[in-house]
């Protein structure tokens, strides 16, 4: 079909920019084609289109950065009049962790309960946690002391009151999973076997079935959410936009059920448990649907988002030519996994004094460093000095190393790093609610203050639970109000290429250039220049996409993402410092003083477009949320 028409764009390697992963293909460049025996010049096809091609890399000018966020308020046209609607007193997106403890929660407390998932129910970044779930339960450890392991994690940047009230929560959280079916490890005596991971002073963290703790904690809520009788599931169906009253709450939420109609969830209150962006990423641990539909969404529906320069990558992921990043979890170098080189010399105990316990942003950074070092893709995890056989202790890491023939006992196991979770997300308060009327937000997805500039392992599905079970118990039962009708024609431009349009948008290829520009420009070490570089690409691909693709849940879908890369690009450039898992190699120090938050807050424009602007908070300054 794309033989006969123009393409948009075709990435080149210029000869002197060789890419060093991928012998053969584009790292960086410009090349623009037209299909063979067209004449017309390029110019005048993008002048036809209004569109204005980008310029080459390395040519990119600063730019002020409250100009490069400017989004269409929705994605497709509608009329709520015209829209088949349920009724709810509480729309949960995402079926993970976060979203089920809520749902659940507040199902208990009377109200009727809707859980849409993009996915199946059971699919999102929960069932895939390999790691654990960090409690304070040992005799030898404390509270204070998990909350002093966090706060020197978060390198400056956790809200104490936050950190303290989720620590504390830990143990009457897991006694929720027990009570609705989740099985713990426990030793000979019964009691639990707790671990330790990187940046934890004790053993505090617990398993299930080794290496399958998000697996067994997944199948527990997705069966307690089948068996309740006030949440009504509907997996499989894609959320567009919230809808939200000028100036005024949020309505519901417009989606696109598997046979493609549009039909509207109305509630007063919608929670976004959507999860990470992960798949802007090249190399990343996360599921497919992990493509930041929540933060788009809330972006556009006018809530603030907090600190979407922290990403955090994961150092250890499986990594194999043309297989999946499947995680290899901190716990194998917790019980005594070593990280080596091509040459097998250990090169973390130089590098941090918990060598390779160290938190996760300097062992990426350390492997990141060797790769470069050694000329390698990868290195490599060591298993040999592991107390016990690691097919027992890991049985699910090994079921999958033993497909591409690598026997963990006796080989070592090649990884490099791969995004994993984003810190940052909608800016909540310690109930999950959001600045935006009726919208709360839990999970990854949320920015609670706890994680702060880096993720401690584990922590994870404890705030998940705890802030899940605080939302649960906040939402009020709400007499539904009637909708007042609301109508949007869209990404208005799109509308007008039906038929045979001039050009075609290849959203295959398209996100592939993406997850590849952030990979670059925005992963483990990052500059101005790299992340300029993609500020401007990303910012040219949005207006391709947004005028000229079909309007497809593809489309939207990369959408989101382009919408979540740029938000982050730009939160990174107006950080100029390394602050966590946001290293800057131009700008390789902590800045002096006191730590702040990037904020960026959302304001309705024009033409029914959304325009972001960046500000900042300092960390302990109260509330993320404005006062009314």
């Amino acid at each position: 079909m794309l033989a006969n028409r123009c393409l948009i764009y075709r990435r080149r390697v210029p000869e002197q920019v060789p890419n060093p992963d991928f012998p053969g293909r584009p790292s960086s460049g410009w090349d623009w084609v037209r299909p063979r025996g067209q004449e017309a010049p390029l110019g005048l096809i993008w002048a036809m289109i209004g569109l204005s091609p980008p310029t080459r890399a390395g040519s990119a000018t600063p730019l002020a950065l409250d100009e490069q966020l400017r989004f269409e308020r929705y994605l497709t046209r509608f009329r709520t009049r015209h829209t088949p609607a349920y009724r709810f007193d509480l729309v949960v997106l995402g079926g993970g962790v976060a979203g089920s403890v809520a749902a659940l929660t507040a199902a208990a407390r009377g109200l009727e309960v809707a859980v849409v998932t993009k996915g199946g129910l059971s699919e999102g970044n929960t069932r895939y946690a390999r790691g654990g779930l960090a409690v304070v339960w040992g005799a030898e450890d404390s509270f204070e002391s998990h909350v002093v392991d966090t706060l020197a994690c978060g390198r400056g940047l956790c809200e104490e009151a936050v950190v303290e009230r989720i620590v504390r929560g830990g143990p009457a959280a897991v006694e929720f999973l027990q009570q609705i079916g989740t099985h713990f490890d426990r030793g000979p005596e019964g009691d639990w076997v707790l671990s330790r991971e990187g940046g934890h002073s004790y053993p505090r963290i617990i398993h299930a079935r080794g290496d399958s703790t998000g697996l067994e904690i997944q199948r527990a809520l997705s069966d307690a959410l089948r068996s309740e009788p006030r949440i009504t599931t509907f997996p499989d169906t894609f959320a567009i936009d919230l809808l939200v009253e000028p100036e005024g709450p949020v309505q519901g939420v417009l989606t696109q059920t598997p046979s493609g109609n549009l039909v509207v969830f109305g509630a007063p209150e919608v929670l976004l448990a959507t999860g990470g962006a992960g798949q802007i990423y090249r190399e990343t641990t996360n599921p497919v649907v992990a493509t930041g539909d929540g933060l788009a969404m809330a972006a556009r529906a006018g809530a603030r988002l907090r600190d979407l320069e922290f990403v955090q990558f994961h150092p250890t992921c499986l990594y194999i030519a043309g297989a999946a990043r499947v995680l290899i979890s901190e716990i194998v170098r917790g019980a005594g996994g070593t990280l080596v080189d091509r040459d097998g010399v250990a090169f973390m105990a130089d590098m941090h004094p918990a060598g390779d316990l160290a938190p996760r942003d300097v062992v990426s950074r350390a492997v990141f460093r060797r790769m470069i070092e050694t000329e390698d893709t990868n290195v490599y995890l060591d298993l040999s000095e592991v107390e016990g056989d690691p097919h027992a202790l890991f049985p699910s890491i090994s079921r999958t190393c033993r497909v591409f023939g690598i026997d963990i006992a006796r080989d070592p196991i090649p990884v490099r790093p791969g995004a994993h979770y984003f810190v940052g997300g909608i800016a909540v308060d310690g109930d999950g609610r959001s600045s935006l009327p009726g919208l709360w937000g839990v999970g990854e997805c949320a920015s609670t203050g706890l994680h702060g500039a880096n993720r401690m392992g584990s922590n994870s599905l404890l705030e998940g639970l705890v802030m899940g079970m605080r939302a649960g118990e906040t939402f009020h039962a709400q007499v539904a109000t009637v909708f007042k009708e609301l109508a949007s024609d869209g990404c208005a431009k799109r509308w007008q290429h039906t038929g045979d349009p001039v050009l075609d948008v290849n959203i295959e290829d398209l996100t592939y250039s993406l997850k590849s520009i952030m990979w670059r420009q925005l992963g483990v070490e990052r500059s101005a220049e790299g992340m300029r570089e993609a500020v401007q690409k990303i910012g040219f691909w949005q207006r391709a996409v947004r005028d000229l693709a079909p309007a497809t849940m593809p489309t939207f879908t990369l959408t989101n993402m382009l919408t979540v890369a740029r938000m982050t690009a730009v939160s990174g450039l107006s950080r100029e410092e390394s602050r966590g898992v946001h290293y800057r190699i131009d700008h390789p120090e902590a800045s002096e003083g006191l730590a702040w938050h990037t904020i960026l807050a959302p304001s309705r424009v024009a033409d029914g477009e959304v325009e972001i602007q960046l500000e900042r908070a300092e960390v302990g300054s109260g509330s993320p949320l404005p006062t009314p």
